[in-house]
């Protein structure tokens, strides 16, 4: 039997509620005044406004209110401490020693487990090996979306899944409705997201569909693009064709006669890319979901993969434990620069920085934003801080192995779009609330509590709820075996069998 509450620090001035509980109920030394809902806070000592609430060893706001020991500790009688400009401190010696503490419990294993996967002639590596259809411009999406259900009809009986041997898996169309009327950093920034979507090894062969008069023109595209393979990438401007529906069948056609000779070989499990990313989240995220998910970053960082933590609102009020982690001063100071530009987004906006979080999240426990933000980096673990990536930037060109932070919203689509974009074989997507989208990359939806993962078992994937009966270690290794056969193509996600995949790109500006 689990206890019913938890003290997550031993400085914490509140407790966590694993179950209901009931008012009267005598838990943790204290009296409950009233009832405490699961994945809510109670007071374990008496507050008085202007007393700072400690959880996880840290101020998540403090005291509007006087608070007895025993109530129900929320949005009624606390308010953050958040503000639009903070100060953030190296501490060198410091961030040597927690380096050093964290590959003491994390060694270099003596033998890294591998996963069948696609080797690419550029080196890189794939977990699936679908074709994609990428759209230059909204305009052309129901005609992408018509090309794809054809070609998943004619080369796959309809039905789209990953392979244990190999061959082609999936024709899937990336919609959006940019690429037109855009100016600026949201111009450029839509054709660097898609073109680091044809680059995506995931995908063992890309259709570019161009309308022809966007501004984003297929020679700035190709000039993003870069190098390409001709066998697997084609190109086709709907305009200039004068049937774009049976030259586009005719592409994929190649495409798909390529792409279903390619077949899958032993690769080491430290050549993944592991993005990361909670949506609707509760008051037990960071206790159950997020915590797990942190002990799997810290195992995959240990084998020299690579990881990647974004939603950088959502590190607003712990962003000093990341930067504590920064493998060097360099690294520091791009963390302080990340953290300070998306807060200078929301001030250029007229917005505070606190907004967060949503109506959900309270309901679920979560009260300010530092509370939201100390449980959201728990799925970074305790790895060092190895890379920082700006939106739209690639792992394969400027990330590092280990652990690296993102540019990105919180936003679930736009995030999980950013971690593709930026090489993501797979997401691991932590909720307390439930949600069913997925990313164009395979979408392991992992619950924070039991009665979710029963309720929405067609949505989620792991119950991280039996941390509380079975611990971290055995739960970790139960993540990570799943994380090895969908990587290796011998199970699908609830968001692949669902056929829930989906695009959204970052958008600042104005549209024409």
């Amino acid at each position: 039997m689990q206890n019913p509450c938890i003290r997550i620090h031993q400085d914490d001035v509140v407790a966590v509620a694993l179950e209901p509980l009931s008012e009267g109920s005598q838990v943790l030394g204290v009296t409950l005044l009233e009832n405490i809902p699961q994945g809510h806070k109670f007071a374990l000592k008496n507050l008085e406004p202007g007393d700072r609430i400690i959880k996880y060893g840290y101020a998540i706001g403090e005291a509007s209110c006087p608070i007895k020991a025993g109530q129900h500790v929320h949005v009624h009688n606390t308010h953050t401490l958040l503000s639009e400009s903070a100060e953030y401190k190296y501490d060198a010696e410091g961030a040597k020693k927690a380096a050093e503490d964290w590959r003491e419990k994390n060694p270099l294993p003596a033998t890294v487990p591998s996963v069948k996967a696609y080797r690419r002639k550029n080196g890189t590596v794939g977990i699936r090996n679908e074709i994609w259809i990428v759209p230059t411009v909204g305009c052309v999406n129901r005609i992408a979306e018509n090309l794809a259900s054809w070609a998943n009809g004619k080369f796959l009986g309809g039905e789209p899944k990953p392979n244990q041997a190999g061959g082609l898996e999936g024709v899937f169309a990336w919609t959006h409705p940019y690429g037109c009327s855009q100016m600026g950093d949201d111009h450029a920034q839509t054709r660097t997201v898609l073109a680091d979507l044809v680059k995506h090894p995931n995908a063992g062969g890309v259709l570019v569909l161009a309308l022809g008069c966007e501004n984003v023109t297929m020679a700035q595209f190709k000039e993003a693009l870069g190098e390409w393979d001709d066998e697997r990438v084609k190109f086709l401007t709907a305009q200039e064709s004068q049937d774009e529906i049976a030259e586009g069948r005719e592409l994929l056609s190649q495409l798909a006669e390529v792409v279903s000779k390619d077949r899958r070989e032993s690769v080491p499990a430290s050549e993944l890319v592991i993005g990361m990313k909670c949506g609707g989240s509760d008051g037990l995220s960071g206790i159950t979901a997020n915590a797990l998910v942190g002990r799997v970053c810290d195992t995959m960082a240990s084998l020299d993969a690579s990881v990647i933590l974004t939603e950088v609102p959502e590190m607003f009020g712990a962003e000093q434990m990341l930067m504590d982690r920064c493998k060097d001063r360099e690294m520091f100071d791009r963390t302080v620069t990340l953290i300070n530009n998306f807060k200078d987004y929301f001030t250029r906006h007229g917005q505070v920085v606190y907004e967060n979080p949503s109506p959900g999240n309270k309901a679920g426990g979560i009260t300010t934003l530092e509370d939201k933000s100390l449980g959201c980096v728990q799925k970074g673990g305790k790895a060092p801080v190895c890379g920082v990536l700006n939106y739209g930037q690639r792992m394969a060109e400027v990330g590092q192995h280990g652990l690296n932070l993102l540019e990105g919203p919180g936003n679930d689509i736009v995030s999980t779009t950013a971690m593709t974009a930026a090489g993501a074989h797979m997401i691991l997507f932590t909720t307390g609330r439930g949600t069913p989208l997925g990313a164009p990359v395979p979408t392991i939806k992992i619950a924070t509590n039991h009665p979710l993962a029963e309720k929405k078992s067609g949505w989620i994937d792991f119950d991280a709820s039996y941390t509380l009966e079975n611990g971290f270690e055995e739960e970790r290794d139960k993540l990570l075996a799943m994380i090895y056969d969908i990587a290796s193509g011998k199970i699908q996600t609830r968001n692949e069998t669902n056929g829930y995949r989906e695009i959204a790109i970052f958008k600042e500006g104005v549209t024409l």
